[in-house]
């Protein structure tokens, strides 16, 4: 059971997307859906947010059933509502139309006992971008190789 910390990351989103941005929203939930996360049961691998009418949302997020909630359980992939003032939000739906990026939910965590979801304002990466990406990764690590061999 996690009262402070992460709770889950979308490790997927920093695979795909190059992170621009990030902000921190709250969760509109219901008492079994935060029992839920508590016990780390989320998974925000395929979720993004939207704008709609001044109002931010988040897809594609699950979570799953609190076991003992009985007729209390919500539906695990219904769209849920995200906290943020209304001037950041009109700024990030301002950015996101002309620039042509996208909201992606990044992790969750609590806060003070409050469930929180990091956004972040994302550009995509292309294919070339994840090869260049994976090749500076591998080169770190035969240089670290050769220092802790040097080492010995």
């Amino acid at each position: 059971m996690i009262t402070n910390g992460t709770v889950a990351q979308n490790k997927k989103a920093y695979h795909d997307y190059f992170v621009l941005e990030e902000y921190e929203a709250g969760i509109e939930l219901f008492g079994t859906e935060v029992k839920s996360i508590r016990e780390g049961r989320v998974n925000l691998k395929d979720s993004w947010c939207s704008i709609d009418k001044g109002e931010i949302f988040v897809n594609g997020m699950h979570i799953s059933p609190y076991e003992q909630g009985n007729i209390f359980n919500r539906d695990p992939m219904r769209v849920k509502r995200l906290l943020m003032h209304k001037k950041e939000i009109n700024r990030l739906y301002g950015t996101i139309k002309q620039q042509g990026l996208t909201l992606i939910p990044l992790s969750v965590y609590f806060t003070k006992g409050r469930a929180k979801i990091k956004v972040g304002l994302c550009k995509g990466k292309k294919l070339y971008d994840k090869r260049e990406v994976a090749a500076k990764k591998e080169a770190n690590r035969t240089i670290d190789r050769a220092i802790k061999e040097k080492m010995k």
